[in-house]
């Protein structure tokens, strides 16, 4: 097996474990999302620990924690991935997994409007068009519906500024996500506290939702481990089209697993931003940088 073909099933590893989160998330049945959250950041940091260990990646993390000036930006990556936790454990708890889905299709376009904005980035007339398409396909279920997405726009967001954000750390994928955990982890601590003290921590209802909390945190590490190893060994591009598998998977569980409704409406939505997105990898795929024959 050579390297390009086993970095590609650890993409369909990850972006598949991913895809298929709300139905691990749907075992929780009448555990709170918040509470969810905190085990999911307690047992992360614990699991992560473990394999940085394994792998020897402490220098790195101690590095991170010595830098101040970098140190608040993983402290900000922390409060947006962990609001992206939230937000999306809560959207599988109030099955609008449809929702979660069209967020993480958004998220790319996302990526380039805060490139835009933000970083001063140029975009190209394709992928201008793609953002407004998106933008569209938004507005018709703002005006038609009368309701904005905002499961869909607070994940989009929430994830697209983690990335941008993250782009500033000097930090792998696992080293930074433990740190992120690590500061994370005493408000957890606090908190997990505070509700077994006032008698409403779920820990000890039963061994499975014990079993199912801790796990949590392993479910959490393993796709981050698999999607290392794909970036390691693929074109960024290639990474880019496996993206799709996850809220693809997500889509399809939605409507065929838990029976939510998607009315014509949100069809119509969900269809400008899929056009959206074959502008956008048709654009970002067209206008790459040439590779010279030979070189990988």
């Amino acid at each position: 097996m050579t390297e390009v073909t086993k970095g590609v099933w650890y993409g369909l590893g990850a972006y598949t474990i991913w895809g298929c989160f709300p139905l691990f998330f749907a075992l929780f049945e009448g555990v709170p999302a918040f509470e969810i959250l905190i085990h999911r950041i307690i047992w992360s940091c614990v699991f992560l620990a473990v394999v940085i260990s394994g792998l020897r990646r402490w220098p790195a993390v101690k590095a991170a924690l010595a830098n101040p000036t970098q140190l608040w930006r993983v402290l900000a990556c922390a409060v947006l991935i962990a609001a992206n936790w939230g937000i999306y454990i809560y959207s599988v708890e109030t099955r609008h997994v449809l929702q979660a889905s069209l967020g993480y299709f958004l998220t790319p376009l996302v990526n380039v409007a805060l490139g835009m904005l933000v970083l001063r980035e140029r975009m190209g007339p394709w992928q201008m068009t793609a953002v407004v398409l998106a933008g569209v396909g938004i507005l018709i279920q703002l005006v038609i519906l009368g309701e904005l997405p905002w499961i869909s726009l607070a994940l989009a967001i929430s994830f697209g500024t983690y990335g941008l954000v993250r782009k500033q750390v000097m930090l792998d994928g696992l080293s930074g996500l433990f740190v992120e955990t690590m500061l994370l982890l005493p408000v957890g601590l606090l908190t997990f506290g505070w509700l077994a003290r006032e008698g409403m921590s779920h820990f000890g209802d039963s061994a499975y939702i014990g079993a199912l909390l801790m796990a949590s945190g392993i479910v959490t590490a393993i796709p981050l481990l698999l999607f290392a190893g794909a970036a390691r060994r693929l074109r960024l591009a290639t990474v880019g089209f496996l993206m799709y598998i996850n809220p693809t998977l997500q889509f399809f569980i939605a409507l065929l697993v838990f029976g939510e409704p998607l009315s014509d409406v949100q069809l119509i939505s969900f269809v400008a931003i899929w056009i959206a997105l074959g502008l956008y990898s048709w654009s970002s795929w067209h206008y790459r940088p040439r590779v010279p024959v030979g070189q990988d």
